[in-house]
């Protein structure tokens, strides 16, 4: 009778917690650097739910170690709602890339919604000789370890969809990880590596501005906004196919009455036509899961990869 007091007495206090909240701002800490997909889209659900709860909602970006840093920060903070994680797909690569993180994803974070999804596009400098991804293959195998691509660092998804276009074309490419995209970005804009696997919500801009050269998409099917430029796939690598998707979680413990409000509210700005239409126009899909359905999502994809990390011999201490 006793544990059955304390359970009902915790539900209550759960649910009296629920109704009050927010009280104050929310935090959503962003593990990677300014201006990447992470955090333009964390500022714009964070913007829509703060109208929604009546509170205003602060973005922070904390870069490093592979999305580590500012991981680590949420799992550590007190589960009451006020401190979220804004991951990706680099979180769930990451539970086997780095087997000694100091927090275990679904041990120490709670699941609230997936965010969104988009395909990648490979850009190379316009001082880059290869015009396709053929052409690109065939000088790789000509002069294996000559040709590099950047990243925002190990295990993101702009570094495994590189892995995964190494090992698929056959060819000897050297990955040039940084602390973030931003970093990478600039360092591909200023020619100081060869090519780049990017968000194309983000790199769309600098192709049509002749800053980059295209020359393939990751997705299955050619993107909407981009539908001149072929799938990589198509274009020279058969069968290949990757992206990146946003998700949201909180620290384990989080009162589930609290985790069911933000996924309601978020969940409904995923869903509004305004999104659906503004970030189709990116190139970006809306993701909106139920708690559950988003749990199972994120194990299903850490067990998809970690086959392929271990495939490859990547491991970060």
């Amino acid at each position: 009778m006793t544990r059955l007091f304390a359970f009902l007495l915790c539900c209550l206090v759960s649910a009296a917690h629920a109704q009050t909240y927010p009280a104050k701002s929310i935090r959503i800490i962003v593990p990677f650097g300014v201006g990447g997909p992470a955090d333009i889209y964390a500022r714009f659900i964070g913007a829509k739910i703060g109208d929604a709860m009546g509170q205003s909602v602060v973005v922070e970006n904390r870069p490093g170690g592979g999305a580590v840093i500012g991981s680590d920060a949420v799992a550590k903070s007190a589960p009451d709602g006020y401190t979220l994680l804004m991951m990706s797909n680099t979180h769930t690569v990451n539970e086997t890339l780095i087997p000694k993180k100091p927090y275990t994803l679904m041990k120490d974070l709670a699941p609230i919604t997936g965010v969104n999804y988009s395909d990648l596009i490979m850009v190379v400098h316009p001082t880059v000789q290869p015009s396709n991804v053929k052409e690109l293959i065939a000088q790789a195998k000509a002069h294996p370890g000559k040709l590099n691509y950047a990243s925002s660092g190990p295990g993101t998804p702009y570094h495994m969809a590189g892995e995964l276009f190494r090992t698929m074309a056959g060819i000897d490419i050297v990955h040039v990880p940084h602390k973030g995209s931003d970093q990478a970005r600039v360092a591909i804009l200023g020619a100081q590596v060869h090519m780049m696997l990017d968000a194309i919500t983000v790199m769309a801009p600098n192709v049509r501005a002749g800053k980059v050269k295209a020359m393939g998409t990751t997705g299955k099917t050619r993107s909407p906004i981009t539908p001149e430029i072929p799938t990589l796939s198509e274009a020279g690598v058969p069968g290949y196919e990757t992206g990146i998707w946003l998700g949201l979680m909180a620290p384990a413990g989080t009162p589930r009455p609290i985790v069911e409000k933000l996924n309601a509210e978020i969940v409904k700005v995923l869903n509004s036509p305004e999104v659906r239409k503004n970030w189709g126009d990116q190139g970006a899909t809306p993701m909106p899961m139920m708690i559950e359905q988003f749990d199972k999502f994120l194990r299903d994809d850490i067990a998809k990869w970690a086959p392929v990390v271990k495939a490859t011999g990547m491991k970060v201490d």
